[in-house]
């Protein structure tokens, strides 16, 4: 299983960015997909989850209306658009397969003037 996670970067506040988080080694479409987030010196947070099987999307109190979570099992990709980002909203956020544990290495979004 490895999980790429691409797309962060240095932002205003106020911007938007799409992360993308490329999965190989197993049948994407048979798994739920969820991003998370952590700031140094914090636990992990859950941002939001996708699920393999339809349905409404999960988020975070802290990033609805502003986060949007979505796939493409064709390119076994799931994507994070971020509008609206505040200076909260800075961490390494990170991609996880539902069951098993796995994770991406990774990206950091940095919201900044």
């Amino acid at each position: 299983v490895q999980l790429v996670e691409s797309g962060g970067g240095l932002v205003q506040p106020g911007g938007s960015l799409r992360l993308s988080c490329v999965a190989s080694g197993f049948t994407f479409s048979s798994y739920a997909m969820s991003w998370h987030r952590q700031v140094p010196g914090k636990e992990r947070e859950l941002v939001a989850t996708i699920f393999n099987t339809g349905g409404t999307p999960n988020y975070a109190d802290s990033v609805k209306g502003r986060f949007s979570i979505s796939r493409d099992n064709a390119k076994n990709t799931v994507y994070l658009q971020m509008n609206n980002l505040k200076p909260e909203d800075t961490a390494v956020y990170y991609c996880k397969r539902a069951g098993g544990g796995y994770w991406g290495q990774g990206t950091q979004v940095t919201v900044s003037s």
